[in-house]
């Protein structure tokens, strides 16, 4: 085992996995301390690095693309003092650093982790329920359901419509942007069937963001509901097949015949689902209802 204790953090290598605890230090920021500790699979690692610098050096993880909501939701635009995947490391450990890389490194390269991108999440993403107040609202997610609430500065083309609440069903896609210079940031969910032009300061879809302290924690709701929608490079579910065979007997020439589904992609499905709910990403509820879906076509 491999560990390095600071400050800023303790990062654990057992092997199999890392563990990311952030330090309790003042410097460490809001973000890592609510999303507190996590557990990183070594098939969900692209890379390890140690960085020198004269002060201070920084350890850093980079993930396989489209391993881990998070980033999937932020699309790498957290500042470096919020990526929970860095770890800021005083000169008198830059040995142990060293060594906590090379054991990765290893076991990497023994298992033969690939680094290419994922098509299902390998981490869980944030726990729910969750709310988080910034910029002109608060988005709170208990799993099932978005609930944008508005405060007194958020636009009357927006609080006209009074409080949101989004059915998770509905969601198509979620994202995160920070402010950046003169240009403010947003929460913004896109519903089904409901496209919008409109800016995040006038769209009751989206929570405006002003660059204020607690706006890198709407990150972590973007993020717990990506990690519950399809996964994006996911493969399709295959068409039905259609079984071929004369039309059975009293029906008409040419009337629909009985299809079924591949049975070998319903298993890898019914296998993905028992990880997901492993991994707590479908609730109790959501696996068995998918898995009775699933049963019910095969």
């Amino acid at each position: 085992m491999a560990e390095i204790i600071q400050r800023d953090g303790t990062w654990t290598f057992d092997g199999e996995t890392l563990r990311l605890v952030p330090g309790h230090d003042k410097n460490v920021s809001l973000l890592r301390k609510a999303l507190g500790e996590l557990t990183v699979p070594l098939a969900a690692l692209a890379g390890i690095a140690f960085e020198h610098g004269k002060k201070s050096g920084r350890l850093r993880l980079r993930l396989r693309d489209g391993s881990d909501p998070l980033l999937q939701a932020t699309g790498g635009k957290l500042p470096d003092a919020s990526d929970p995947y860095q770890l800021t490391v005083e000169p008198d450990r830059y040995g142990v650093a060293e060594y906590l890389v090379d054991e990765v490194r290893n076991a990497h390269l023994l298992e033969q982790v690939p680094t290419t991108p994922c098509d299902a999440y390998l981490l869980t993403g944030p726990s729910v329920p969750l709310s988080v107040s910034a910029g002109d609202g608060t988005a709170s997610f208990d799993g099932e359901t978005v609930r944008l609430e508005w405060n007194w500065k958020t636009e009357d083309a927006k609080t006209a419509a009074g409080t949101r609440s989004l059915a998770l069903a509905d969601v198509a896609a979620v994202e995160w942007h920070p402010a950046v210079g003169l240009e403010n940031g947003h929460l913004r969910f896109t519903v089904r069937n409901a496209p919008t032009k409109a800016p995040p300061k006038y769209d009751p879809n989206a929570v405006e963001l002003w660059g204020f302290k607690k706006d890198p924690l709407m990150a972590l709701v973007a993020a717990a509901v990506q990690a519950r929608l399809p996964h994006p490079a996911a493969p399709a579910e295959p068409a039905p097949k259609t079984l071929a065979g004369p039309p059975a007997e009293g029906s008409p020439a040419g009337a629909p015949q009985a299809t079924a589904d591949d049975h070998d992609a319903l298993l890898r499905r019914l296998r993905e689902l028992g990880e997901l709910h492993q991994a707590g990403i479908l609730t109790d509820e959501e696996f068995t209802t998918a898995k009775q879906a699933v049963l019910r076509r095969m």
